[in-house]
């Protein structure tokens, strides 16, 4: 058997899901080591509420900011800055691996820019779908799990032309989602669930929507489609 002595360990990553994942990291870094007394003291304990308080999507926030036409239009940062604070050590573990998986897949046939295009968008629309679609909720939207479904969109529209173009059933590429969101559905019932599902499933929507335009030959697939008819 030969081997590669000087392969890398680690498969690499394209650079652009460093990018997307280190934020998220270094924020649950600081604020697990605030909440263990390593770092900021007696008020580090408090970091991760503060975190939320200043990054999380609060419905109430989006609802007047819609009323007011965006205004104040320095809170509309909490559309993509939600997903770096998390519950917990674990809330941000289980996000980052996700991340680090669907990101080398589709980051590695989607161009630097469709990537982040796909990410910032689910973002944005999975925060928004949460602050409009579900009345009168206050919890704020937290966790990069609605980007992290639109990555999850994004390879589930790359399954989904491959199965096509090779005359497989296409709906077969939708088993991932469908398996999550069965998983959610029986740990909201043996636990209690939250409604961070609807912005979980819009970024999903979302990603694999936006893949429609910003995968490589995407926009061409999409004019074709509009001639045609």
């Amino acid at each position: 058997m030969n081997r590669d002595y000087n392969a890398a360990p680690i498969n690499p990553l394209p650079t652009v899901v460093w990018v997307l994942a280190l934020p998220l990291v270094a924020m649950e870094l600081v604020l697990t080591l605030a909440e263990r007394g390593l770092v900021g003291g007696a008020q580090g304990v408090g970091w991760r509420l503060q975190a939320v308080e200043t990054f999380g999507a609060f419905p109430e926030l989006l609802r007047h900011q819609w009323e007011t036409g965006g205004y104040p239009l320095q809170e509309l940062h909490r559309l993509v800055t939600y997903p770096i604070v998390h519950g917990s050590f674990t809330h941000a573990l289980f996000a980052f691996v996700i991340l680090l998986a669907l990101g080398k897949m589709v980051g590695e046939i989607f161009r630097w820019w469709a990537v982040l295009v796909v990410f910032l968008g689910s973002s944005i629309v999975g925060a928004l779908a949460y602050g409009f679609l579900v009345p009168d909720l206050r919890a704020p939207l937290i966790g990069a799990y609605p980007p992290v479904y639109g990555m999850i969109g994004a390879f589930t529209f790359l399954l989904w032309v491959n199965l096509a173009r090779t005359g497989a059933n296409k709906y077969r590429a939708f088993s991932l989602i469908g398996f999550l969101l069965f998983f959610q559905l029986v740990f909201g019932v043996l636990f209690g669930g939250t409604w961070d599902w609807v912005g979980d499933v819009s970024g999903f929507v979302a990603g694999f929507l936006l893949s429609f335009v910003v995968s490589p030959g995407g926009w061409a697939r999409v004019m074709d489609k509009i001639r045609q008819r």
